[in-house]
């Protein structure tokens, strides 16, 4: 352990450690200085350090790249003075949530770093989305963080039958996922949620009027993010939080509220699909053929888990509909996946034809 202790003593409340210590000492010998990024905008970024929060610039770190830039959650080696400072690299991160970009290329952009829990907020204003869950889970999982998911303005649904069987429909689309019902504005549930996120860092995710600034505020225990009310006719809100700010929870732990994610693209996440439908993956190893489609081809256990009421059609359609999305992704960059997928179509396009031809032949 090469850092002083009054940087521990500092940095220890943002998940300072002896092993971020340890990474970090090649930086200390150059006399630069450790800090955890909490919010990053235009090029700049807050940094809290052993003497407090300061303000640096990101141009040191590969800046077109957006898997590369300085993000929320970073631990980064900073200049130790200067005007202005600058962050001048950032250390190895341990996870990092990452969607894929709006543009046409295929690119991912990193949303939080170093996450150990990603907390999926979901409105119980509105009709359950479980396709945008599973979108959500898929992601949390790649990341390598421990997902959980929090159905928010639970006091909507006075009902406890009701809101029983809404849990229920959420733990089938998230095998393996506490579920949690939590009214922020009453503080109900919120205990749970507060042990959960008592340690190591959380990112607060979820689509705009999903009550994440209201959650945020409740386990802060201080009304440190602006509050919007959603529209009546559809529970949507607009964008409160606007950057991505990392807040130190007085129970313990960090949390890194992010702005309403209305684009939720996958990234070169396929293992986190698998663990999203875990059931799927399980039922397809019982398949009759290795590369089954689970469509139309005998002996496959995955079709006939649906057609006996075991597995819901609409998992499967997901599932299709994430994997066939994370493919195409992935496809943009790699020759090899670009020569599958293409191989693919054409025997599918063979396969429809001759299934078209025999049909003709049988009218004839």
């Amino acid at each position: 352990m090469t850092s002083t202790s009054a940087e521990f003593s500092a940095l220890a409340p943002y998940g300072w450690d002896d092993s971020w210590a340890e990474a970090f000492a090649p930086f200390e010998a150059d006399g630069l200085l450790p800090g955890r990024v909490v919010r990053v905008d235009r090029g700049q970024c807050d940094v809290v350090t052993a003497d407090g929060t300061v303000r640096a610039d990101t141009e040191f770190v590969v800046p077109r790249d957006p898997m590369k830039v300085v993000c929320t959650g970073d631990w980064v080696a900073l200049d130790p003075g200067g005007d202005p400072r600058y962050v001048r690299a950032y250390l190895p991160r341990r996870t990092a949530f990452v969607r894929s970009t709006s543009s046409k290329r295929s690119e991912g952009q990193i949303l939080a770093a170093n996450v150990d829990h990603a907390v999926v907020a979901v409105s119980l204003a509105v009709e359950l989305d479980l396709g945008r869950v599973e979108r959500f889970l898929a992601l949390a999982w790649e990341s390598g963080a421990q997902p959980v998911v929090v159905l928010t303005k639970a006091d909507l649904v006075p009902d406890p039958l009701t809101l029983a069987h809404l849990v229920q429909d959420v733990e089938t689309s998230a095998p393996g996922v506490p579920v949690l019902t939590v009214s922020a504005l009453h503080g109900d549930g919120l205990d749970v949620l507060v042990a959960l996120v008592g340690s190591g860092t959380s990112v607060l995710l979820g689509q705009s009027g999903a009550g994440k600034s209201t959650l945020a505020n409740a386990l802060v225990g201080a009304d440190v993010m602006d509050v919007q009310a959603a529209r009546d006719v559809d529970g949507k809100g607009r964008h409160t939080t606007t950057t991505r700010n990392l807040l130190a929870l007085p129970s313990g732990g960090v949390l890194i509220d992010t702005p309403g994610l209305r684009g939720v693209g996958l990234f070169d996440a396929g293992t986190g699909v698998g663990q999203v439908f875990t059931e799927i993956e399980e039922l397809a190893e019982r398949c009759r053929f290795q590369d089954c489609a689970h469509e139309s081809e005998p002996g496959c256990a995955v079709r006939s888990a649906v057609d006996n009421g075991e597995l819901p059609q609409r998992r499967l359609e997901s599932y299709r509909k994430l994997l066939r999305e994370n493919q195409w992704i992935v496809a943009k960059t790699d020759a090899r996946v670009r020569a599958e997928l293409r191989r693919e179509w054409r025997r599918k396009g063979a396969e429809g034809k001759a299934a078209m031809e025999a049909k003709r032949g049988r009218w004839a």
